[in-house]
C-alpha cells in the first residue's frame, strides 16, 4: 500500500487514526498513516499487516473515541499476560516501530521462538477450553509467538484479515447475496467466503432478497466456505458456557448478568442454544449492560427541527438522505422528541449504506456498488448487466452521501474459471443454504 492508499483506507474506517497526528522518535509530528507506511518500509513487513494488529489489539481502526492507554499500547507491544505494561515502549510510534521489528525478527529467524512452522502446540484460550495448532508457515508462527491464543487472539487477526482485505480471486464484493444456476439457497459474500443462510429468517431479517445475484455454480465456487449464518437478527443464543448473547448485525454482544437481561426486556423463552462453531462466524461487539441504552437501536426524531437520527447504546447518527430510511430502516417509525432528549446522546458519524448496495447521486447516471466502505464504479451499463446486477435495485441518493465513501477500484467481470481443472465444491456434511423460495415459515437447516 501507498501512503496514500493508506491514508484513504484509515479514512473509509471513520476512525480515530484517520486524523491523529502524534510524533515519532526524534520528535517530528508524523499523521497515524506516515507511521504506518514509514515503519512498514523500514523495517519491512506488510502495512496491510501493521493496520490488522492495530484493529486487533486496540480496535484503532474503527475506534472513534480510543483512551491515551489504549494509543499508548496502540499494538500491545511490551504487554503480558497479567502483567503491567513496560513503558519503555509506551507511545503510538514506538508500538508501531517496536511491533514491526519485532516480526521481522520472528520472520527472519524462526528457530529462535517458542512457535516454529509445522510444530504442534497446545495453546490456551479465554473463557474456552485450550486448542492445538500446527503453524503451516512462518507468518502464523509468528502470530503465535506474539500472542499465544486462538480465540481473542489469532482467529480475530484473522477474521478481521479476511474483512478489510479480501481475496482479490473472486470478484463479487463483500455484501453480495449469490445462488447459483439450478439452486435455490443463497449465501452471502462475507470476508471473501460465502457464508450460507440456514433459514429464511437469518436472511430476511438482514437482507432484501431482490438484491440476489444469480451466478453460476463454477462462479460461486472460487469463494472459499465460510461459518454459516443461522440466527436472524436480534436473536438471542445461549453458548456452550452458558453465556447469553445477542445478535446484532455481524456480532454477539454479550449480556453482561441476569439483571441486565431482566431491565432491557428481553425475553427468556426466546434464548436458542449455540454450538461454538454457530458463534465462531460472528464477531465480538461491546458488552449489555444494565445501562445500555437501545442495544438494538431506535430512530429518534427532533421535534423541532425533523432530522433523524439512529440511537443505539448512547449515541446518535445523523441520518443524512430519506432513501436511507426507506432502505435499511423501512419498517421502523421514529419516535419523535425534544432537542433537550436528543442531547443526551452523543452524536457520531452518520448512517450510510451496507456493503453490497448499488448507489447512484440523483443528479448523474454513474452507478456505484458500496464495497468495504468504498464506492466501487460499475463502469457500463454492458458490465452492469453482464454481473447480474438488477437496474430496480439501484438507489438515486443526493450527491452528499456519495461523497462519505472514498473511491475504490471498478468493478470487472470475473476471470473466466478454467474447465480442465477441479473445482472445490461444497462437501455433502457441510450446511447447505435453506430453500429461500419457500415459505416464511420454512427454518430447518439442510444438512
Amino acid at each position: 500500500m501507498s501512503l496514500t492508499q493508506i491514508q484513504d483506507f484509515l479514512n473509509s474506517k471513520g476512525g480515530f487514526l484517520a486524523t491523529y497526528r502524534t510524533t515519532n522518535s526524534s520528535g517530528v509530528m508524523m499523521s497515524a498513516a506516515e507511521i504506518i507506511y514509514d515503519r512498514a518500509v523500514t523495517n519491512k513487513v506488510n502495512p496491510k499487516f501493521l493496520i490488522v494488529l492495530l484493529q486487533k489489539e486496540q480496535s484503532l481502526i474503527e475506534k472513534k473515541n480510543p483512551t491515551q492507554n489504549q494509543l499508548d499500547w496502540a499494538v500491545g507491544y511490551g504487554c503480558f499476560d497479567n502483567q503491567a505494561c513496560n513503558t519503555r515502549w509506551l507511545g503510538f510510534w514506538k508500538q508501531v516501530n517496536s511491533a514491526s521489528l519485532q516480526f521481522r525478527d520472528y520472520m527472519d529467524n524462526p528457530d529462535l521462538y517458542n512457535y516454529k512452522p509445522f510444530g504442534t502446540y497446545t495453546v490456551s484460550n479465554t473463557g474456552r477450553e485450550p486448542s492445538v495448532v500446527t503453524p503451516q508457515n512462518r507468518a502464523t508462527a509468528a502470530l503465535y509467538n506474539y500472542t499465544p491464543h486462538v480465540y481473542n487472539g489469532n482467529y480475530n487477526f484473522y477474521n478481521i484479515w479476511q474483512r478489510y482485505f479480501p481475496s482479490q480471486a473472486a470478484s463479487y464484493p463483500n455484501g453480495s447475496l449469490l445462488q447459483a444456476d439450478g439452486e435455490m439457497g443463497v449465501w452471502l459474500i462475507q470476508y471473501g467466503k460465502r457464508r450460507a443462510f440456514t433459514s429464511r429468517g437469518a436472511l430476511t431479517t438482514r437482507y432484501n432478497t431482490a438484491r440476489v445475484i444469480k451466478v453460476t455454480k463454477d462462479e460461486l465456487n472460487r469463494y472459499p466456505v465460510g461459518a454459516p449464518i443461522k440466527f436472524p437478527q436480534y436473536a438471542l443464543v445461549r453458548s456452550p458456557k452458558g453465556g447469553i448473547y445477542l445478535i446484532v448485525d455481524n456480532l454477539r454482544r454479550p449480556i453482561t448478568s441476569d439483571a441486565s437481561f431482566r431491565k432491557l426486556g428481553f425475553n427468556p423463552e426466546e434464548i436458542v442454544s449455540a454450538s461454538w462453531e454457530d458463534l465462531n462466524g460472528f464477531e465480538d461487539g461491546a458488552p449489555i449492560t444494565a445501562t445500555s441504552t437501545f442495544p438494538t437501536g431506535t430512530l429518534l426524531q427532533n421535534k423541532k427541527t425533523g432530522g433523524v437520527y439512529w440511537v443505539q447504546d448512547g449515541q446518535k447518527a445523523p441520518i443524512v438522505d430519506a432513501a436511507i430510511m426507506k432502505t435499511k430502516f423501512k419498517n421502523r417509525k421514529p419516535k419523535a422528541v425534544t432537542p433537550k432528549e436528543l442531547d443526551a446522546y452523543k452524536t457520531v458519524n452518520p448512517i450510510l449504506f451496507d456493503d453490497g448496495e448499488l448507489l447512484k447521486s440523483n443528479i448523474g447516471n454513474s452507478v456505484f456498488i458500496i464495497a468495504d466502505g468504498q464506492k466501487r464504479p460499475v463502469t457500463s451499463g454492458a458490465l452492469f448487466e453482464k454481473l447480474g446486477y438488477k437496474w430496480d435495485n439501484v438507489i438515486s441518493v443526493s450527491p452528499k452521501v456519495l461523497y462519505y465513501y472514498p473511491e475504490g477500484q471498478p468493478m470487472t467481470l470475473p476471470t473466466p474459471v478454467a474447465t480442465d481443472t477441479t473445482v472445490t465444491t461444497v462437501p455433502a456434511t457441510t450446511t447447505q443454504p435453506v430453500n429461500t423460495q419457500a415459505s416464511l415459515s420454512t427454518t430447518t437447516p439442510q444438512s
